[in-house]
C-alpha cells in the first residue's frame, strides 16, 4: 500500500522506507507468540498494599458497627474478663451466694480502669450535689 503510493509518486525513499516498515513488522509478527505479561515488582507490591487496606477497613466496619462483637460471640470467643465478670454477678445473684452487690461492684472497679474512673465521676457528682 505504502510501497504503491512511493511507486506511483516515483519517490524511492518512500519505496525503501516501506519495504523496510514491512519487513520489521513481519518481525514482530513472528517474534509476538513468544512473548509473555509480566506484572511490574511495584504494581504487585500496590495489589498487596490494596488487599491489606481494605481487609483493614473491613475489620474496623466490622468492629464499630458492633458486628465483630455478634461474631465473637457467636463463635465463642470471649474475653476472660468478661467471663470472669459474668462469673461474679451469677454467684453475687445466687441465693447460696455471701457474695453482696458491694464485692461485685469492688471487683469490677478492680478490675477494669474504665469503670473505676466512671465509678469515681458519678461518685463525686453524687458527693456535690448532696453538699449543696
Amino acid at each position: 500500500m505504502l510501497e504503491d503510493h512511493g511507486n506511483r509518486i516515483a519517490d524511492q525513499e518512500v519505496v525503501s522506507r516501506s519495504a523496510r516498515i514491512y519487513e520489521l513488522a513481519g518481525a514482530i509478527h513472528s517474534e509476538l507468540p513468544g512473548t509473555t505479561d509480566k506484572i511490574p515488582a511495584w504494581m504487585e507490591l500496590a495489589g498487596w498494599i490494596a488487599i491489606a487496606v481494605v481487609s483493614i477497613a473491613v475489620v474496623v466496619i466490622l468492629w464499630q458497627t458492633g458486628i465483630g462483637q455478634a461474631i465473637r460471640i457467636a463463635i465463642g470467643w470471649i474475653p476472660r474478663k468478661k467471663v470472669s465478670d459474668a462469673e461474679l454477678a451469677f454467684s453475687m445473684l445466687s441465693p447460696d451466694s455471701q457474695e453482696d452487690p458491694r464485692e461485685y461492684v469492688a471487683a469490677r472497679r478492680g478490675a477494669d480502669p474504665e469503670f473505676d474512673a466512671a465509678w469515681r465521676r458519678l461518685n463525686a457528682r453524687k458527693d456535690n450535689a448532696h453538699s449543696r
